[in-house]
């Protein structure tokens, strides 16, 4: 279980719309075939590593940290291709929460006569997978806030000024994370402000690039922006309110850029809520947030920040910096969002902190 669980780890970010799995097939004590969910989704780990395997897949164990599928969509359950592969036993970390899942699988195994067990690895599994199982469960994908700010909380100095916070070793570790995320968000004033390119540029992991997105109720993007220019090769997606211009529209559209409307919030700014339901919808699990100050709030306010990537550079910029989160207006500091510290970093001189939502 441990070696299909690395094989999943390798997945995370590279599967939407379907989970990262990975499954490893053992026979005599000796590892006959193994496989992760291949890029884009398809096949599925369970397909990969009886294809590997071939016919000593017959009378073996499956580790697998996924429940196998039941339903047919673009390929035909992975529960009856192990059956039909001669499997003799089936070793599970969690159940699918899939509505077309949701136990299907494992009752179809033991119907074939197959000895099935669960809950080998199940913490490790339900981490990993935790975009897919979010996204069934809460109808939104997982959001990761991704903060590069000075010690006190700065992203910007009062000219708007930010290139560059944080140093090279940091900044190669947020393209990391970009990797093994479906989508990165940010605010159109973050698109306007900096032209960013959002994608990763790390060595073999050039084709790891997510989903780009950008909140922009009035579709304020210029069609002169690096987003815009390069929408044909790299998917981007903008969210605007209903109330937007047409031929604005229309004019991102031929660039090759997706618009999709969602409701306004009481500001006239696209609802986060109804933005993240709406990537969950469409297959989207987990979600890098990387900006601004005005989304970064939105979603703390909305509580719908599960991580925070906090990278922070040795550097003061005072009280007239733009802050990494916008106005919550709290009254009282037992209202305030609050974090539980899980590691730290040391990166060249400067740290990265990940913290997760309280219990």
């Amino acid at each position: 279980m441990d070696v299909a669980l690395r094989l999943a780890r390798r997945a995370v970010g590279d599967t939407a719309e379907n989970p990262p799995v990975g499954c490893v097939l053992v026979r005599d004590g000796r590892i006959v075939g193994r496989g992760r969910t291949a890029s884009g989704g398809r096949p599925h780990a369970e397909a990969e590593a009886l294809a590997r395997a071939g016919d000593a897949a017959r009378g073996s164990t499956a580790y697998v940290t996924l429940e196998p599928c039941a339903h047919h969509g673009r390929t035909p359950p992975c529960a009856d291709a192990l059956i039909e592969a001669g499997i003799a036993r089936v070793v599970v970390a969690i159940e699918d929460p899939d509505p077309r899942v949701d136990g299907a699988g494992l009752a179809r195994l033991r119907a074939a006569g197959l000895d099935v067990s669960v809950g080998s690895g199940a913490e490790t599994a339900a981490v990993i997978a935790g975009g897919f199982l979010t996204r069934m469960r809460a109808g939104r994908p997982i959001v990761t806030l991704k903060l590069a700010t000075s010690l006190d909380g700065r992203i910007a100095t009062s000219t708007g000024a930010s290139r560059w916070i944080t140093g090279p070793a940091a900044r190669a570790r947020g393209h990391r994370m970009r990797a093994r995320h479906d989508a990165i968000l940010i605010g159109v004033g973050t698109a306007i402000a900096d032209d960013p390119s959002l994608d990763c540029r790390l060595p073999g992991l050039r084709t790891r690039s997510p989903i780009r997105v950008v909140m922009d109720g009035a579709l304020r993007l210029p069609a002169s922006s690096g987003l815009v220019r390069t929408a044909r090769d790299r998917p981007t997606l903008v969210v605007a309110t209903s109330q937007v211009n047409p031929d604005r529209r229309r004019a991102l559209e031929e660039f090759g850029v997706a618009v999709s409307t969602v409701a306004a919030d009481e500001e006239g700014r696209p609802c986060v809520t109804a933005a993240l339901a709406m990537l969950a919808e469409s297959g989207i699990g987990r979600v890098l947030v990387e900006g601004g100050a005005a989304v970064a709030r939105s979603l703390v306010a909305a509580d719908m920040v599960d991580t925070v990537a906090w990278f922070r550079a040795p550097v003061v910029l005072g009280g007239d910096g733009i802050p990494a989160v916008g106005a919550l207006g709290l009254d009282a500091v037992d209202a305030a969002p609050r974090f539980v510290s899980v590691r730290t970093e040391s990166l060249d001189g400067d740290t990265l902190e990940i913290l997760r939502r309280r219990p």
